[in-house]
């Protein structure tokens, strides 16, 4: 990943308590040729991406095709989360997206909006979104409505 990248997750990750933190989990792409079919690469990285999330998590989905929420709407359901005192996994797809095993496996998919992002820019952007939903629960000045 680009420096920029690691900062940013580092920073935003810093920020949050520590009953509330950020692990990232890293999953090598699947081996690409000229002839592997997208969707064997997307199936490969898919269960590698479902074995990375433990047992009892919750599990989000990132996906253009998944529902978008507010920022408003993900400070209720981190509040939900944070009452329920389990894990909660996000699975970020590779530069060929999110197999359809990960999208069902999921409890919700989550669209940031109807963009293809970069993977790296999406892994900014959530942990981003989770310190701003994080500073709405908690009457923090960082969000304004």
């Amino acid at each position: 990943m680009p420096a920029w990248v690691e900062q940013a997750w580092t920073e935003y990750s810093r920020r949050l308590p520590r009953e509330l933190s950020l692990e990232l989990r890293e999953i090598p792409l699947a081996r690409r040729s000229r002839n592997t079919p997208a969707a064997k690469a997307r199936a490969a990285e898919g269960a590698k991406l479902l074995a990375a999330i433990p047992a009892g998590h919750r599990t989000i989905a990132l996906d253009e095709r998944g529902r978008q929420w507010s920022t408003q709407d993900l400070a209720g359901r981190l509040e939900d989360w944070m009452r329920e005192e389990r894990g909660v996994g996000f699975l970020i797809g590779g530069p060929d997206g999110l197999s359809s095993e990960c999208r069902s496996c999921a409890q919700d998919v989550w669209a940031l909006g109807r963009l293809t992002l970069p993977h790296a820019l999406v892994r900014v952007v959530l942990a981003e979104q989770l310190y701003r939903a994080w500073t709405i629960t908690c009457k923090h000045p960082y969000h304004r409505a």
